[in-house]
């Protein structure tokens, strides 16, 4: 196989209402600012968003996130709206295995942005980005069986509920043990 860090492609794309490119040196105020307003709704579902961050932190993690990215290690995403130019969230392609190839999506919204549709119009491009210029077949969506808002999204693009982990991990909350629903779609 040829070495993952060779592979050319695109590192952004329009949807209808977003536009969707690799995370930049300097985004990392705006991600803060956005963490910061959706810690509370984020917190029982994603471990970052327990910790207490500076926007130095944020500026770091956004910069390795970069060079992950360019490594096709980890291939992280920023959403902004086409219209405004605000930021909408983060997601991208993650767990990568370049052999078959597969990926997982990750998705996360600054929840001032929430109910809008723009996760699922963005998980929606992400997938289609995937199947088309990564050449994906295999693309997987894994989420929190009590997470019912993440759980909307690929039901509503038709991946399948292949199967539910149960007691897969510790709740972020410490909570006791939580499931994990496996969604995917294939070529």
């Amino acid at each position: 196989m040829k070495n993952p860090i060779l592979k050319d492609f695109p590192h952004e794309f329009q949807t209808k209402r977003l536009f969707i490119r690799l995370p930049l040196p300097g985004d990392g105020e705006v991600v803060y600012q956005a963490i910061q307003a959706s810690r509370q709704d984020m917190k029982k579902w994603l471990p970052f968003a327990k910790k207490d961050q500076s926007p130095d932190d944020v500026e770091i993690s956004v910069r390795e996130a970069h060079v992950q990215f360019l490594k096709r290690e980890d291939l992280r995403l920023h959403l902004f709206n086409r219209e405004t130019g605000d930021f909408i969230g983060s997601s991208g392609l993650h767990r990568i295995d370049w052999e078959v190839p597969k990926f997982e999506i990750g998705y996360w919204i600054d929840s001032r942005q929430s109910g809008k549709g723009y996760m699922t119009e963005a998980v929606e491009g992400i997938a289609d980005f995937a199947f088309r210029e990564l050449h994906a077949n295999r693309v997987e969506i894994c989420c929190d069986t009590k997470n019912f808002k993440s759980r909307a999204i690929p039901e509503q693009l038709g991946f399948s509920l292949e199967g539910i982990h149960y007691n897969d991990s510790a709740q972020i909350d410490g909570g006791g043990l939580r499931d994990t629903c496996i969604y995917a779609k294939i070529k």
